[in-house]
């Protein structure tokens, strides 16, 4: 472990008023750094999927730019679950921070191979940009996992699913603010570089802009993040709000070893692999409306204007979605996921139908992306919450990590960025749709193998 990264040693844990003062002030500031961190990382994260209907009159094709979306989603899956082992054992305060700058910095050169290369070096356009993006991909998985090790740490489990739903809204808070940069950023900004050439000016919009606010973020999340209470002078949080799960141990403040993480706590552990597979289905509908979205609206005649809100409107949407699920599965489903997970994905099913039905009505399609963004982001948090609750949280980064691996590589890259992509091109919309709609069933079966399990906490 690098030294700058280690874990900053437990300090005597202070009792009483100003401790009581003391602990919710850190909270507040704690979660507010998480929050701003992690929408950071979705400033410079699927930033490609905003500029591929702007690439091909450059020269360059659906499925190939799908392949180099689908490296991104490989390497995040990867990274978010070795560099989840590694968050466990590190300073979440340096940790974020950290892989912010690096996604920025990676996002910013996605220029380069588009602009100087180009179509006319497209072989080696296209591996520069496959390297570029898995960089991005990589340094992005370094976001979810100290988040995670944080929200376990400074709250407990009978309040997490309602405060990692309001933390969950960042990445929508992110998502859905690249979406106006990259449309803005290019009117802004696109002249300043490149003059007359209009059809240059996405790439300011969509690669330096989110990058360089990106950069300023990062700065931010240091100054408020802190690693645990116990390192602030701090009880556990357990303790301070007597608030103890069901498998709680005084073993799960020390940070364990990566074999007893991976071996003893996550991968012998069936139920994490269902909502691994669960999660895996989810994502496919998550990004396969998402990161196409765009370029199935440029194809029906819609504005890059009009295109950039709506592609905000799905992440905006899903702000009071998620919060809702949350609260339910805390108050009304008493700490059980695997019910509101399964609801909330029958009701995505509904409008995946819808919109496929009426793709060509571009007002439909705008109410049903809005459904999809409200329905579809409470699954995708609820999976993350389920994974932190069957595991110690001294193992949070890695449980977490192995539902993200299976979301970002099977979900993602293989399923709605490579395949969707092959399909939209070869056989056209109404394959891809039939696909993301069995993607919907699916996932709903493996939460099902969950719902006994948590019947019996």
């Amino acid at each position: 472990m690098l030294s700058f990264l280690k874990q900053p040693a437990y300090l005597p844990a202070q009792t009483g008023p100003e401790a009581d003062a003391k602990y919710k002030r850190m909270r507040l500031q704690v979660f507010l750094g998480a929050f701003i961190g992690y929408a950071g990382f979705y400033l410079v994260r699927k930033n490609l999927s905003l500029a591929i209907p702007f690439m091909a009159p450059l020269g360059f094709q659906k499925a190939e730019l799908g392949f180099v979306l689908g490296i991104n989603a490989a390497a995040y899956a990867l990274s978010k679950f070795l560099m989840g082992s590694v968050s466990d054992r590190s300073n979440a305060r340096v940790f974020l921070p950290l892989g912010l700058i690096l996604s920025a910095l990676s996002m910013a050169f996605m220029i380069i191979p588009i602009k100087y290369l180009g179509a006319d070096n497209k072989a080696l356009a296209i591996v520069v940009m496959g390297i570029l993006n898995a960089c991005v991909g990589w340094f992005n998985g370094m976001g979810w996992p100290p988040c995670g090790r944080v929200m376990t740490h400074w709250f407990s489990p009978g309040e997490r699913g309602t405060m990692m739903s309001i933390w969950n809204c960042a990445h929508n808070v992110g998502g859905g603010l690249v979406g106006l940069m990259a449309t803005y950023g290019a009117i802004w900004f696109g002249s300043w570089f490149y003059g007359a050439h209009t059809e240059l000016y996405f790439l300011i919009g969509t690669f330096a802009f989110p990058a360089a606010v990106a950069l300023m973020v990062a700065v931010l999340a240091f100054v408020l993040l802190r690693d645990t209470p116990q390192s602030c002078g701090l009880q556990s949080v357990e303790a301070w709000r007597n608030d103890y799960p069901k498998n709680y141990s005084e073993k799960h403040e020390e940070t364990l070893s990566a074999k007893d993480i991976f071996f003893k706590y996550v991968l012998n552990n069936k139920f994490l692999w269902f909502i691994a597979l669960a999660n895996a289905f989810v994502y496919m509908v998550r990004y396969g409306c998402l990161d196409w979205a765009p370029t199935l609206l440029t194809e029906k005649g819609i504005d890059i204007k009009s295109m950039g809100w709506a592609y905000s409107a799905y992440e905006f949407a899903a702000i009071p979605g998620t919060i809702i699920c949350g609260w339910l599965s805390d108050k009304v489903f008493h700490g059980r996921r695997a019910l509101p997970t399964i609801i909330f994905m029958a009701l995505v099913l509904v409008f995946v139908v819808l919109y496929w039905q009426f793709m060509d009505n571009i007002t439909v399609v705008m109410i049903c992306l809005i459904g999809i963004g409200f329905f579809i982001y409470g699954p995708v948090m609820l999976i993350g919450v389920q994974a932190l609750d069957l595991a110690p949280k001294n193992a949070a980064g890695t449980a977490a990590g192995l539902t993200g691996f299976f979301g970002y590589f099977f979900g993602t890259f293989l399923l709605a960025n490579w395949i969707l992509g092959l399909v939209a091109q070869s056989m056209g919309w109404n394959s891809t749709f039939v696909l993301l709609i069995a993607a919907c069933i699916l996932s709903m079966l493996f939460m099902g193998l969950t719902l006994k399990e948590e019947r019996k906490g």
